[in-house]
């Protein structure tokens, strides 16, 4: 059965898993799923058409699923999907798409930290870190274990790869490749996220080669030339993926 705080106000029509934990003042509205295990702490919002996977931590003042922030937004049905195990701290915000056929996603196991916004039609996998007070704008992608620093704010429409991190204040304008690290002024990819991918478990061998794609990458050698891991396959792939922005160039090279 879930523990419902008196204070709480939980509509009927939500779905509400064993094990729930729903504190006091917090509201869960029509059209909800909650799988179990989930813990909603004080003062947090459900809006109607989220999907909460299951053993997620929502912290005081968290609010899920509020209309998106477009104009063009009729009110149409429109969904927030989020996986299992996150972690949603103090006063997070994550609105709904504003498409009835693809929701906003967020996978599994992610961390985001106080005050972190994600827009409308985000799509972030698993294992993805947003630190205090990042700002994600509409339509944004985001791979696997991307780590993105305090205050980061992004441009609508952008792709930012697995494995990346973000420097913090980054204003991201571009496109972030994979396993890289981006920041400075002019912001460019400097190296390769070194400490993310040995806590990956990409080392030794598989490291050596990736660092020599990327090599190759930043001499401006074609990238439909490199093939060898997954993890190259991967970085290929999404180099010759369609890009709305572009992608960021490397540390003194030119765009």
């Amino acid at each position: 059965m879930p523990n419902i705080h008196p204070t709480a106000v939980v509509s009927p029509k939500a779905e509400i898993g064993t094990n729930v934990t729903v504190g006091p003042y917090s509201v869960v509205e029509d059209d909800v799923i909650i799988d179990s295990g989930t813990e909603i702490g004080p003062h947090c919002v459900v809006h109607r058409y989220v999907r909460l996977g299951a053993d997620n931590q929502l912290h005081a003042q968290v609010v899920l699923g509020g209309l998106p922030q477009d104009v063009s937004f009729t009110g149409e049905e429109s969904w927030l999907e989020i996986g299992d195990g996150n972690v949603f701290r103090e006063n997070c915000t994550v609105h709904r798409s504003t498409r009835p056929d693809v929701p906003t996603r967020i996978g599994s196991r992610c961390y985001l930290m106080g005050y972190s916004h994600v827009a409308h039609d985000c799509q972030l996998g698993d294992e993805v870190v947003l630190t205090a007070y990042v700002g994600l704008s509409g339509h944004i992608e985001i791979g696997d274990k991307a780590n993105l620093g305090g205050h980061v704010g992004t441009h609508q429409h952008i792709r930012i790869g697995t494995l990346s991190m973000v420097a913090g204040y980054t204003p991201v304008r571009k496109d972030v490749m994979p396993y890289c690290l981006l920041g400075g002024e002019p912001v460019r990819h400097y190296r390769l996220n070194a400490i993310g991918l040995r806590r990956a478990g990409i080392k030794g061998k598989r490291y050596s080669e990736l660092e020599q794609a990327y090599r190759r990458l930043r001499q401006g050698e074609p990238a439909e030339h490199l093939q060898g891991t997954p993890e190259i396959e991967l970085l290929r792939d999404w180099m010759l993926a369609p890009s709305k922005r572009g992608i960021y160039g490397f540390l003194q090279s030119q765009d």
